[in-house]
């Protein structure tokens, strides 16, 4: 582990143009339970009944039920030491963006200025039928799902399944793992399409690959040039102090 972590680190010290590709793992130790483990809200919502846009539009105060659930954890939830340590490595001048399939807004609180939010922001509601947005408010559960000023039911600002990533978040991903010399993933599965992609991407176009993980992924056996094997708030902030160490 010592000798990856020296490759890493020298890696990144001397490449720069990082960036990052961050998944639940990341957000773990920040008190938000991977959506598929065992204690995490799949158990307890069947996603077909409560994260689908058919479900959303068929009744949206049932979906609404998981979604007040999950705001009560996020609200709750501080960036961990994963989190400042990527925007740690932003502010060396070394990542240039972090892209989440997390909804969770730990990036951007953790002080990551670059952040693309593939699957959107959970902080945040949107009026499905005029686009109004606003920030979401636990204060409005006993109302059931809120309204828009437009009379419609406002859904969460992210991407349910049945919806598409948006074009933007889409375009930017892309253009960042075809122009990165190094990519960092972390708390990533290589299961979740179209994210999941992003690191093969990169790794086509000549790109340094680590990957900070508790366990083995498709990445590791195929791409990964450094495996960091361990929680991203205990992996991340160890690079983090060597890549300083690098560049004194």
């Amino acid at each position: 582990m010592e000798e990856v972590f020296t490759r890493a680190a020298q890696t990144l010290a001397r490449r720069g143009n990082a960036i990052a590709v961050t998944g639940a793992g990341a957000s773990v130790d920040s008190g938000i339970p991977d959506f598929r483990s065992a204690g995490g809200i799949w158990s307890r919502y069947n996603p077909e009944e409560y994260a689908t846009l058919d479900a959303f539009e068929d009744d949206p105060g049932r979906v609404w039920e998981m979604w007040y659930e999950l705001g009560e954890t996020l609200a709750s939830a501080q960036p961990n030491a994963g989190h400042y340590a990527l925007a740690e490595l932003e502010a060396m001048g070394l990542l240039g963006a972090v892209i989440t399939q997390n909804i969770d807004n730990l990036h951007t609180a953790a002080g990551s200025a670059v952040v693309v939010e593939y699957h959107g922001n959970a902080r945040w509601i949107r009026c499905p039928a005029c686009s109004r947005r606003r920030a979401f408010s636990l204060g409005q559960r006993m109302g059931g799902a809120p309204r828009c000023e437009c009379g419609a039911a406002m859904k969460p600002d992210v991407v349910l399944f049945g919806e598409i990533i948006p074009a933007r978040a889409l375009y930017q991903a892309e253009r960042l793992a075809t122009q990165c010399d190094a990519l960092i993933v972390v708390g990533a599965s290589a299961t979740v399409y179209p994210a999941a992609q992003l690191p093969f991407t990169a790794k086509a176009h000549g790109a340094f690959v680590i990957e900070c993980n508790v366990e083995k992924t498709e990445f590791t056996r195929g791409i990964t040039d450094a495996f960091l094997q361990g929680p991203a708030a205990q992996t991340l902030p160890e690079l983090a102090r060597r890549v300083r160490a690098e560049m004194r």
